[in-house]
């Protein structure tokens, strides 16, 4: 290879970052309530759920297609009065729970976003992606007046 040959790099994966707890396995009944929690998609605050769909924890985004807002109808409510469908309760966009495919409504022919889930040992945990990331919390801030620490 002489110098002036192009150099090929090769892909590099972008390492797997760790998993993240959910919740306990018993928290999510059958085409039940879902559980919520915080993540950072491309930096920005959004919300994601879980609910349990033929035995199996299914996760997406809680952002409706149709207008991106938050589907639930009070927290964790998400399913239709039959508990067949995810219903976004703004508009009735309704996607199939299994895959979170758009089966009705204004939401077109996408799907909600997906996050990766895994259940284990009588807990439910998610998979950061390159796109959705966790939310760090810092150390809990001090009240304004309050005394420095003792010095060493």
């Amino acid at each position: 290879m002489s110098d002036n040959d192009p150099v090929r790099a090769e892909p590099v994966e972008a390492p797997a970052l760790p998993r993240e707890w959910v919740c306990l396995s018993a928290a999510l009944e059958e085409s039940g309530r879902a559980v919520g929690w915080d993540v950072l998609e491309y930096g920005r605050p959004q919300r994601a759920f879980v609910l349990r769909v033929d035995g199996v924890p299914r996760a997406y985004l809680n952002r409706c297609l149709h207008v991106p807002v938050e589907m639930d109808w009070t927290p964790g409510e998400f399913l239709d009065s039959e508990r067949r469908y995810i219903l976004c309760s703004i508009h009735g966009a309704a996607y199939e729970p299994r895959d979170g495919r758009c089966v009705g409504g204004p939401c077109g022919r996408g799907r909600l976003t997906t996050v990766a889930v895994v259940e284990e040992a009588g807990q439910v945990y998610w998979y950061p992606s390159r796109d959705i990331r966790p939310v760090v919390f810092d150390d809990a801030p001090q009240a304004p007046n309050a005394a420095p620490p003792p010095a060493a």
